[in-house]
């Protein structure tokens, strides 16, 4: 039996899993919130603390990260992501830690193989693009049946995809990235210069939910911004079907309002709306199967 030591590295967490490449379930999960640190050092001392009690029963380490994995260094596309840690060699700290085979990808990359291999067989998908919509935005895709990440590691980052030329600058460096505009961080800023109150992402939704039409107005904002976003990619890439998750992707009635602006556009602009199904281990698991099967070709 192969077993993969699987990490998943975001904003707020670090997860660790030992992974039965066989069957793709987790044997046994730890997670531990993420440093709020520049220093490489102390990133580095979190992952050997987590990593350590798993490493005598793994063969290999995959490694599902937020940012940018170019050749095996993590590169921040908004720096001020992951407490400003920026050209982080991850993929070098996780072997000098493990002595394993270590191999890293995207988290929203790694998030979309797992969503790919999970759809029904019926489905007849060759194109996908996975989008989650949380505290930042981010994708993955699959074309042809295989994931695409990219010479540089950048393929699928279309949360830097620009909306609005005239909209809020990004940390990116552009204006008006969809992130910027559409995002739980984002539907929060709005929220809060609205109504001259600090609100989260999450707080705003909440008023919509009761019924506030401000806070409505806002959450069909974000809503549409993403139909324009999976209109423009479906003409581009042909996708067969898009899969949305994250926490605001998720929320009650989100993917009713994106499917209410696509059905405003005309037919070939309109893939398949689905949620994501794999929750919040999808890093996890989807880069243990990718690197599997990397290796057993």
């Amino acid at each position: 039996m192969s077993v993969c030591l699987a990490v998943d590295i975001g904003g707020t967490k670090i997860a660790a899993a030992l992974v039965d490449c066989a069957t793709n379930h987790i044997i046994e999960r730890c997670q531990i919130a993420t440093p709020k640190t520049q220093q490489p050092a102390i990133l580095s001392a979190a992952l050997e603390s987590l990593l350590i009690p798993f490493i005598a029963q793994a063969d290999f380490v995959a490694v599902a990260s937020t940012g940018i994995i170019n050749n095996g260094i993590l590169i921040a596309l908004n720096p001020t992501n992951l407490g400003g840690l920026n050209r982080f060699e991850l993929v070098d700290y996780i072997y000098k830690i493990t002595q394993l085979p270590t191999y890293a990808i995207n988290d929203a990359q790694a998030a979309a193989w797992y969503e790919f291999i999970s759809l029904n067989p019926n489905s007849n998908t060759d194109n996908m693009l996975f989008i989650t919509i949380s505290t930042g935005i981010g994708g993955g895709l699959v074309l042809n049946q295989q994931l695409q990440t990219g010479a540089r590691g950048i393929s699928g980052h279309i949360g830097h995809t620009v909306v609005n030329a005239n909209g809020p600058l990004c940390g990116c460096g552009r204006q008006g990235c969809i992130e910027k505009v559409a995002s739980g961080t984002a539907i929060g800023e709005i929220g809060t210069s609205l109504f001259n109150h600090l609100y989260s992402g999450q707080d705003v939704y909440q008023l919509a939910l009761e019924g506030n039409s401000a806070a409505l107005n806002i959450i069909h904002s974000s809503a549409a911004a993403v139909a324009e976003l999976i209109a423009n990619l479906t003409i581009t890439l042909d996708l067969d079907t898009v899969v949305i998750g994250g926490s605001v992707g998720l929320a009650p009635n989100y993917c009713n309002y994106i499917q209410q602006y696509l059905n405003e556009k005309p037919e070939l602009y309109r893939p398949r709306i689905i949620l994501a199904q794999s929750g919040g281990d999808a890093g996890l698991l989807g880069a243990a199967s990718w690197f599997a099967q990397q290796q057993s070709h």
